[in-house]
């Protein structure tokens, strides 16, 4: 089976995700206001949702959707999974580092799957039998692939910020870890995963996550050899704690943390 058309469809939408979302960074009449679990959401998160949400009405109508600012609708075995800015607060800062997510999931599997991060210049994309790419800041594109590290002691590791560890009880082990590798960073988002992807980082692991934060992250991982998992077990829709790896170091670093 040939996921390309479906690829194309996502390349289209990420398309139309940057052109509002880049007309939107740094305005000074950006509206932004706190989500009932005090998260930002901007004027921004929400264009892109409902631009995304039109298109794939037209082009997709059979196809349910989950979108994180304006939730589930319809259901069937293909599910477009949409987080419209991801990075929101980098975002209303003007820090460049955000990016729309797009993911279909076929059977409940993330599948194929757009990253694009506009303000970096970059985008990533993966699906079966098609590999997964990146364009680079020179519009050439390349295969991606993950590292051959296979030792923590040469590790390199991203992470999300520190607080969320410690809300979880896992600071310690954190830090535990830190000691044993070559060196930690707290790239953050979905720029730590496609770090790992392009084979500049080894490790990732993050807490308080949404399936719209993860799905689009998990085709480009897998498909550039890696290896995506909950931080204790499978990955499932209600996961919110995940560790991605090139896979060589998933089953080291997976004890580690546990």
């Amino acid at each position: 089976m040939t996921y390309q058309a479906d690829l194309d469809l996502a390349l289209e939408l990420a398309d139309i995700a940057d052109a509002i979302s880049l007309e939107r960074f740094h305005a000074l009449d950006l509206h932004v206001e706190s989500k009932p679990d005090r998260s930002p959401v901007t004027d921004a998160d929400k264009s892109v949702e409902q631009a995304i949400k039109k298109v794939l009405a037209d082009k997709a109508s059979s196809d349910a959707l989950i979108g994180e600012e304006y939730g589930t609708s319809g259901s069937a075995a293909r599910t477009w999974i949409i987080d419209p800015i991801d990075g929101t607060a980098n975002y209303l800062r003007g820090v460049p580092v955000w990016a729309t997510l797009i993911a279909l999931a076929i059977d409940g599997k993330p599948t194929v799957s757009v990253v694009s991060a506009p303000a970096l210049g970059r985008r990533w994309w993966a699906g079966p039998g098609v590999g997964a790419f990146t364009r680079e800041l020179d519009g050439s594109v390349r295969e991606l692939k993950v590292s051959a590290i296979s030792d923590l002691e040469y590790a390199s590791l991203s992470y999300n910020n520190l607080q969320l560890w410690d809300q979880v009880g896992m600071l310690p082990k954190l830090t535990e870890l830190s000691r044993k590798i070559w060196r930690t960073r707290a790239y953050g988002d979905f720029w730590s995963y496609m770090l790992l992807a392009e084979g500049s980082v080894d490790i990732v692991a993050e807490h308080d996550l949404k399936i719209y934060d993860i799905a689009a992250l998990v085709p480009i991982v897998e498909e550039a050899g890696g290896q995506f998992s909950a931080l204790n077990g499978p990955l499932t829709a209600e996961s919110s704690s995940v560790l991605a790896t090139n896979g060589k170091l998933h089953a080291a670093v997976s004890k580690e943390l546990n």
